[in-house]
């Protein structure tokens, strides 16, 4: 087994140092920075779950940047692995809204149908 064939909270920083490519990034508070939108988005999709506040701009953005700086497909593997499963038909209506995600994954995780209605107006 490859060290991340399966990603943990003990390697999850290893693994996004690993696939970090931003060639703007000056020093390590930069690589920080990015890895801290994976907390904003869980604040933003906790925030929609509790108080039916949908921030999607903000949530697109904060996917976009992290597929930019980190691949999608380690990008993917990183969301699903801090992103808690409740949320996952929210973030899975994200990804495919961004052609993110091929047809055959996440085939068991349904779509947020009031997300992909904001979706469409975009």
């Amino acid at each position: 087994m490859k060290l991340f064939d399966n990603i943990t909270d003990d390697n999850f920083e290893l693994f996004a140092a690993h696939f970090y490519e931003n060639p703007q990034c000056t020093d390590t508070s930069e690589f920080y920075d990015d890895l801290n939108r994976f907390r904003y988005l869980k604040r933003l999709l906790r925030r929609y779950y509790l108080q039916d506040d949908l921030q999607e701009r903000l949530i697109l953005n904060h996917i976009i940047v992290i597929s930019n700086v980190f691949g999608i497909e380690p990008a993917k593997k990183m969301l699903l692995h801090r992103i808690e499963k409740e949320h996952w038909p929210t973030l899975k209506t994200f990804m495919v809204f961004l052609s993110y995600l091929k047809e055959d994954e996440m085939l068991d995780i349904p779509l947020d149908q009031f997300v992909v209605d904001k979706l469409r107006e975009i």
